[in-house]
């Protein structure tokens, strides 16, 4: 399986966590010049949530939350800026990071969410 079709694998995994949990999904894979952020969600009390999704099989390289790195982070929060000018938003938000586990054939065996994660 590409890195790509596992990516949006572990995506698709974590909306559906995410509409489980209550929340409303708003956007996915949205992309600007900063980047792309992974989920874009409201959680049942109305904060905006900027989900960055992190997909691994094997763990030797570390924890993927682990990969969501300073510079990472800066580029996700001028994107999330992006985000909500275009839309016009101003609520308040926060960054959460989803940990997706799987097995090597691509098998998703459990998400973790990091809500406030940076």
């Amino acid at each position: 399986m590409s890195t790509r079709a596992s990516g949006n694998r572990g995506e698709a995994e974590v909306a559906r966590y995410l509409r489980k949990q209550g929340y409303a999904l708003l956007a996915s894979q949205w992309r600007c010049r900063f980047g792309e952020i992974d989920l874009v969600a409201r959680d049942r009390q109305g904060m905006l949530c900027f989900v960055e999704v992190k997909l691994r099989s094997n763990l030797s390289h570390g924890l993927p939350r682990e990969f969501v790195d300073s510079r990472k982070q800066e580029k996700l929060r001028m994107a999330a800026s992006a985000y909500m000018s275009r839309y016009e938003l101003d609520v308040p938000v926060r960054f959460d990071v989803a940990e997706v586990y799987a097995d090597e054939s691509g098998r998703v065996l459990k998400v973790e969410y990091i809500e406030n994660a940076f």
